[in-house]
């Protein structure tokens, strides 16, 4: 399940990603919860470590396409 991290409390989806998508979408690699980072544009897998990116409201589910999160990243989730 994907947890929105819009600091705003608005509940839309954001431009172009169906709410029912981001409802049923999980790591494609631990399978646990994303959080999705409105701000850069990524869904988040903290258990793994990595952001996935949403490019033209299209998420990119591709370990390759992802990017480790940094030290203060992983710190700040703690």
């Amino acid at each position: 399940m994907t947890h929105d991290t819009d600091q705003n409390g608005n509940d839309a989806a954001p431009s172009g990603i169906d709410p029912v998508l981001l409802e049923v979408l999980v790591c494609p690699v631990t399978h646990g919860p994303l959080d999705y980072d409105r701000a850069r544009g990524e869904l988040v897998s903290h258990q793994l470590g990595r952001a996935f990116p949403v490019r033209a409201g299209v998420p990119i589910m591709l370990l390759d396409e992802s990017r480790e999160l940094s030290e203060a990243e992983r710190e700040a989730r703690r």
